[in-house]
């Protein structure tokens, strides 16, 4: 049977791809991506070609087929467009049919935003807990926060630059107190990380935010 790699990739500075993962690449049949034009700029930066089948969040389950044909015939690596497939990115469904038709499946890790976060955050705890995207819906995402109220872990979370400041409105009503560290295009030229409240954090980020967003809450403090 073939081998499925799930290849993490940049989050950011194409420099951070591994010597494996560009090994992997180079070597497979075919390769499965979130958005082809995202990894072709990836593959042509190494001179890498490969045929791209796309595989998209949104219409994840009718890109499996094609995906699993292409792993019939030969191995197959995993990328999203950024950091480590599965991880609030799609993949989930394939590696599980993957594993269900007998193939193997081998991770290549690298660069991720919730381990970068994590660790310039100084929010360390006893483990940490990964929301994924923030609830769209205030009523939701309160009753998330609301359960993390005495949990003395950090917990990650991704945002999107258009509705973080609400978010942090909410995080602010909820957690009034606890500390946080917002991480926006991390690796990238426009790095960014701000610390303190939610309140805090809001006012210094300003208006008109871009780039991709990572926040790390941080858990209750004894005492």
């Amino acid at each position: 049977m073939s081998t499925l790699f799930v290849v993490a990739t940049p989050i950011g500075n194409l420099e951070d791809v591994s010597a494996r993962a560009l090994r992997v690449l180079g070597e497979v049949g075919a390769i499965a991506a979130e958005d082809t034009r995202v990894t072709a700029r990836l593959l042509a930066r190494h001179g890498i070609r490969k045929p791209l089948i796309s595989y998209r969040a949104p219409v994840e389950r009718r890109g499996l087929p094609r995906v699993l044909s292409a792993l019939d015939a030969g191995d197959v690596a995993l990328v999203s467009d950024a950091g480590t497939p599965t991880l609030s990115d799609p993949g989930d469904a394939l590696v599980s049919a993957a594993w269900a038709a007998g193939h193997k499946v081998v991770p290549i890790p690298g660069p991720s935003a919730i381990a970068a976060a994590l660790s310039i955050a100084g929010l360390g705890g006893p483990g940490f807990t990964f929301i994924g995207y923030l609830p769209r819906k205030p009523g939701e995402m309160r009753r998330l926060l609301a359960s993390l109220a005495d949990d003395p872990k950090p917990a990650v979370a991704f945002e999107s630059p258009y509705r973080i400041k609400r978010s942090l409105a909410v995080v602010d009503e909820v957690l009034p107190d606890r500390p946080l560290a917002l991480a926006r295009e991390l690796t990238k030229v426009h790095e960014q990380v701000l610390r303190g409240t939610a309140a805090e954090v809001a006012s210094a980020l300003g208006d008109n935010v871009r780039g991709e967003i990572t926040l790390v809450i941080g858990g209750k403090t004894k005492g």
